[in-house]
């Protein structure tokens, strides 16, 4: 790991007070609402000793509102497809419709029939979408609401790379009575620091979102909503139903990084983009095969590779590109995604991304670029560090 450069955009790391927090008494503990047994109806919890667990969820729902401007937050998912999976049993009865992202289109594969609406009894059709700006056709769609009446529409997606028209999509949605949905998974830390676009203040009802992969936190899941009824709905099914023990080391971990992403987020999100821009610029002058280009590559920690011209003109298929970038330690998934979160994260920057450019187009040649990556990992370390409180006398240094 100290040796290779991660570039997928799945992943991130966190620093180390949140990783502290993993390895906490946290993580021994969990609690028991009594609420869900009759006979204890009124108490709070079947558990004794837990006031500091309640706590400090409750402030990890808090933080998670003011972040996200949000009224309603939970951390209690373990996973952003139990997140999503709450989204939809919250929003939907068996045989109801719902539009969303095509996994053709980088809509995310839970979400497509045989999967979670099949278990939940879903009819799927798909949004409207424009390949050429890798995007939802907002007027399109805002048809398709119209006609289909469905009574979920739920954007967000795996290979994302810029913002949604929420506000005529919102419109649609008012028309016909339907719910606006946003599985934030991947954009989630842009969100948090104000550069991607903002949701919850963009006509959203309900959101669920992975805490890992733009957003530098643990594995796990969120859900945020601004109808109270979606959200009592949501947590009324949750327990002893989808799951019990919600790993409260994990909330406390996420608590921190959201207590960092009130300090950093902002500058972290903007240099995400910066870098997504940057390393889709100098690729393309190097000649590799990156979309987008009139649009500016990417708005969002995420370039998408042309598979097509790379297996065209470099004779090269996804995994092939894979794995000769992973014999370097330049780390990428094998479905033609780049992603700039996790190096971000450990401090690169615009110059950093241009030598990251010309190390990638070489490994993909067949050269063996192993010591130039390592050297320029070693360079790197966890950057936009959460202050800690700085001896008297002493000012803390912030990179």
């Amino acid at each position: 790991m100290h040796e290779a450069i991660n570039l997928q955009p799945s992943e991130n790391v966190m620093s180390e007070q949140a990783r502290s927090l993993l390895a906490s008494d946290f993580a021994h503990r969990y609690t028991l609402p009594e609420d869900i047994v009759p006979a204890l109806a009124g108490l709070k919890n079947a558990y004794r000793g837990t006031r500091h667990t309640d706590a400090m969820e409750a402030l990890s729902e808090r933080l998670a509102c003011e972040l996200f401007r949000a009224p309603y937050a939970s951390l209690k998912p373990l996973s952003g497809h139990l997140a999503g999976f709450m989204l939809l049993q919250a929003c939907c009865a068996r045989g109801d419709r719902v539009l969303l992202i095509s996994a053709a289109h980088g809509g995310y594969d839970g979400y497509m029939p045989g999967f979670l609406p099949e278990y939940l009894g879903l009819k799927v059709d798909f949004l409207p979408f424009d390949e050429r700006a890798w995007n939802v056709d907002a007027k399109a769609a805002a048809f398709a609401i119209l006609a289909k009446s469905p009574k979920l529409v739920l954007v967000g997606a795996s290979l994302i790379l810029f913002p949604y028209n929420l506000r005529w999509l919102r419109g649609a949605c008012d028309d016909v009575g339907a719910i606006l949905g946003y599985d934030a998974s991947h954009v989630l830390g842009l969100i948090a620091g104000g550069e991607f676009q903002k949701p919850m203040s963009e006509g959203v009802d309900i959101l669920s979102a992975s805490t890992h992969k733009s957003f530098p936190g643990p594995q796990g899941g969120l859900l945020l909503s601004n109808r109270q009824d979606l959200f009592d709905r949501a947590m009324q099914t949750f327990l002893w139903r989808i799951q019990d023990n919600a790993h409260w080391n994990r909330i406390a971990a996420t608590a921190q990084v959201f207590l960092e992403m009130k300090d950093f987020g902002a500058r972290y999100a903007k240099q995400v983009v910066a870098n997504s821009k940057a390393l889709g610029k100098q690729l393309d002058t190097e000649g590799f095969p990156v979309k987008y280009a009139s649009l500016g590559y990417s708005e969002s920690h995420q370039l998408h590779v042309d598979l097509s011209a790379l297996k065209q003109t470099w004779g090269l298929t996804s995994g092939q590109f894979a794995d000769r970038l992973e014999a370097n330690n330049l780390i990428v998934d094998a479905v033609g995604r780049v992603g700039t979160a996790e190096i971000t994260r450990m401090g690169a920057t615009e110059d950093d991304m241009r030598v990251i450019a010309d190390l990638m187009v070489r490994a993909a040649r067949g050269e063996d670029v192993r010591k130039e990556v390592k050297d320029l990992r070693s360079g790197l370390r966890i950057s936009f560090v959460f202050p800690r409180r700085p001896a008297k006398g002493h000012k803390p240094t912030v990179r």
